[in-house]
């Protein structure tokens, strides 16, 4: 009987959706969702402020959501573009892309037109879907002063438990879920000069594919 119960309780730890998490210390102390859980029943707005639901989202269709620090950010520029050119390719393959990150919608237009981008981007504003897969976590005093000053980062401040005054970030990350919002692949990596190559992507998507 107790292994009945045990063998339930594991079941629902890895089946139920992720609540949301507590903001990390840092980059290194997240607690991401990981493979074989459930993306999270999390709203946030399109660039149009439109209410988006991310369950809802991935339950018409296999989807790639990639969290990115802002459009402020060169490297996730990069990475938006290396995303556009595989887009047709996914889109072939049956799959939709996401983009989240805590811009406003008014920012995410900028980067839409910017870099001239046909997928969907979602504001995470306050958070909510960075804490609930688990990625946010507190800039530095040092890193806060420098986004501010030199790369004119004007995001809320959040109050860490200690009483600080910081910015709260995503980690980098990608996630690919089927259309019961399971996730099968996912890549997290504190350090954000690193992205992952569109070809693992291309095959995290293939293999999902296949099954």
């Amino acid at each position: 009987m107790l292994k009945k119960l045990m063998l339930v309780a594991a079941v629902a730890l890895f089946s139920t959706p992720s609540m949301a998490k507590p903001i990390a210390s840092d980059e290194y102390h997240v607690m991401p969702l990981m493979n074989g859980q459930q993306i999270p029943n999390v709203d946030l707005h399109d660039v149009e402020g439109n209410k988006v639901n991310l369950e809802e989202l991935t339950a018409k269709k296999p989807t790639i959501f990639f969290f990115y620090r802002g459009g402020w950010c060169p490297f996730c520029n990069v990475q938006m573009g290396q995303l556009k050119a595989i887009e047709p390719k996914l889109i072939e393959m049956g799959f939709q892309l996401v983009g989240i990150s805590p811009d406003s919608p008014a920012k995410l237009k900028a980067s839409i037109n910017d870099n001239e981008l046909d997928y969907l981007l979602l504001s995470d504003e306050k958070m909510a879907a960075s804490q609930a897969f688990g990625i946010a976590f507190y800039t530095s005093e040092k890193v806060t002063s420098m986004y501010q000053a030199k790369l004119s980062v004007d995001n809320p401040l959040w109050t860490t438990p200690e009483g600080d005054k910081r910015l709260v970030l995503p980690v980098p990350a990608v996630y690919v879920a089927d259309k019961s919002g399971l996730v099968h692949f996912q890549y997290i990596n504190p350090n954000y000069k690193v992205r992952p190559a569109p070809e693992l992507i291309l095959t995290a998507a293939k293999l999902l594919q296949q099954q």
